[in-house]
């Protein structure tokens, strides 16, 4: 019971101080989005939150993230662009269907489900300089744009 109890609270602690981290904007992408001239705004979460102009009168909100992830060799920081969003928690299965086939040919990122949303997100290296970090943030919103356009008809769910 001990051993759970300790568990629990390393937990807790780990949880607590993510939180804290996470609610942190990472100054080193401020920076990159400053010197490529692109306006953002910071989140409650620490991340940035970008309106991309995607021609056609048309915008697609992107957040890069300023929580990095690891693993054993690598530094990844996520890119997230909404494009549908269902009425329900589940997807129609043509909706699920089309996505699944556009993540085979993106370039960068994929679609997951976050609760009844279609967020595409992009990996990239958290070591990216300021052009890599631009380009990702431009595919991410041009994908999710078409998908939104397509699925939805709308501008920004």
């Amino acid at each position: 019971m001990k051993l759970r109890a300790a568990c629990l609270a390393a937990i807790c602690l780990a949880l607590a101080a993510t939180a804290a981290h996470a609610a942190t904007p990472d100054p080193v992408i401020k920076a990159q989005l400053e010197k490529k001239g692109t306006p953002f705004t910071v989140d409650d979460d620490g991340d940035f939150q970008i309106t991309v102009n995607v021609g056609d009168g048309r915008t697609q909100l992107v957040w890069v993230r300023s929580v990095v992830e690891e693993t054993d060799n690598l530094r990844i920081r996520e890119i997230w662009s909404p494009g549908y969003q269902s009425e329900g928690g589940a997807f129609p299965a043509a909706v699920a269907n089309d996505l699944l086939e556009r993540s085979n040919t993106l370039k960068l990122g994929s679609w997951v489900k976050q609760e009844k949303t279609a967020m595409l997100v992009t990996k990239i290296s958290a070591d990216a300089n300021a052009d890599q970090l631009d380009e990702a943030i431009d595919l991410t919103a041009v994908a999710a744009d078409a998908v939104e356009l397509d699925l939805t008809g709308k501008d920004d769910l």
